[in-house]
């Protein structure tokens, strides 16, 4: 884990938030690597679960809900942790995640104060005048944001069941103790469906979900072999679900959850119908069958997880050499392209123009011509750059270039005409 930390801040892929003032805990920066391969992993999100479907309608709600939204989906009165602090060093723990029998990690001191619950929500406040009536909560979910519009896209679309509407966003949770690098942090995106459906048929479109959240995964670069399904226990689910998969992940901190595929049931549509005083309910096009709310099954991705499972997968130590065997359709990277000697014009001339026109046709292609050949082929491993393009003396005599492959070394002649 440390190898791969070092690797995201060196690369410029991952920097501690705000580090230039010491940081803050549990917030990350993207640097221009990891902006790209987070915008890679969102949009393969995306083109999967939405653009590649029929039956999915996207969204994008707001950050700041009227306060209404979580009282009815039950976070102002249950979105929770239990909390412990050090009497002596008053450093704070989650409960569930250290053992009241030892001493503290911090201090060394065993003088644990009584475990008392504490909401995650980010309180803030809306308008010139700070009261009671000004509260709101920075959304710990996006989940919400979805079920607010339900009513809204049945109205604009009146869409067959079933139908899935997604969303991805930032989420915030003011979490006790944020660790392990991007796994557990307080500000965060989400990648998420509320799949409606006729409460007769949810058990289907449960394992229709769950095959293609396996699929999506195996796009990734994720393999089978560190992936477990988890079949959360009734005492364990959220009091919503009637079902609850969470996909875990052979993380380098340990087996830990990745993602989460639920069936909660009419549980929120309930609430909003409750709250708002608007029916929730979806009228069948078939005249003979009576309106009913549907049951909902959702699909939760992690952004953060996703990418650092996919980081983990794609870490590899060959001998001396180390590269990022990412998947060519997320790397941040899709070509790097050299001069084989940066003092020669004509071969750096000859280098700008298989540049440029790389970039004219939309890939993502990034220079260099610093230090020797093999130290730029070690960088552009280093941020898992699928193929190096080197233009050289016998690329001014017949248009070919050398592409070398990222995972096997090998390289090959090519036409420049062949290479966009």
């Amino acid at each position: 884990m440390e190898e791969i930390v070092s690797l995201c801040k060196r690369r410029g892929f991952i920097y501690q938030g705000s580090e230039i003032y010491g940081g803050l805990a549990g917030t990350w920066d993207y640097g221009p690597l990891g902006v790209e391969l987070k915008r890679n992993v969102m949009n393969a999100w995306w083109r999967f679960f939405v653009e590649q479907r029929d039956d999915m309608y996207g969204v994008d709600a707001a950050i700041i809900m009227n306060p209404k939204t979580w009282v009815a989906s039950g976070h102002t009165a249950t979105f929770s942790d239990p909390l412990v602090e050090c009497k002596n060093c008053h450093s704070r723990f989650r409960a569930d995640k250290i053992d009241l029998n030892d001493k503290c990690p911090v201090c060394g001191q065993k003088d644990w104060s009584e475990v008392r619950q504490f909401n995650m929500m980010f309180e803030t406040n809306v308008g010139p005048v700070k009261d009671d009536k000004s509260t709101a909560y920075l959304r710990p979910e996006t989940a919400q944001g979805i079920f607010t519009n339900y009513k809204n896209v049945l109205d604009s679309f009146y869409p067959d069941l079933p139908f899935g509407i997604a969303q991805t966003g930032k989420a915030f949770r003011n979490e006790i103790s944020p660790r392990d690098f991007i796994f557990r942090s307080r500000e965060f995106e989400q990648m998420e469906i509320e799949y409606f459906v006729d409460p007769e048929a949810w058990s289907e479109n449960f394992d229709k979900l769950l095959a293609d959240i396996y699929k999506f995964l195996d796009q990734m670069g994720i393999p089978k072999d560190k992936i477990h399904e988890l079949e959360v226990p009734e005492a364990d689910r959220a009091h919503y679900s009637k079902r609850t998969i969470d996909i875990e992940f052979d993380f380098p901190i340990g087996r830990e959850e990745l993602l989460g595929l639920a069936y909660r049931t009419d549980f929120d549509l309930q609430n909003i119908a409750r709250e708002s005083g608007k029916s929730m309910e979806y009228r069948p096009k078939d005249t003979s069958k009576q309106p009913f709310v549907p049951h909902v099954i959702e699909p939760s991705f992690g952004v953060e997880r996703l990418i650092m499972a996919i980081l983990t997968t794609a870490y590899t130590q060959d001998g001396d050499r180390t590269y990022l065997k990412l998947p060519k359709s997320i790397a941040p990277v899709e070509k790097v392209v050299s001069p084989l000697l940066k003092n020669k014009p004509e071969l750096v001339s000859k280098a700008c123009e298989v540049y440029d026109s790389l970039k004219t046709a939309g890939q993502k292609v990034m220079w260099d011509d610093s230090g020797n050949i093999g130290k730029r082929y070690a960088k552009a491993d280093e941020i898992g750059v699928p193929e190096c393009i080197v233009v050289d003396f016998t690329t001014l005599e017949d248009d070919t270039i050398t592409i070398r492959d990222r995972d096997t070394t090998e390289q090959k002649r090519v036409k420049i005409s062949e290479i966009s």
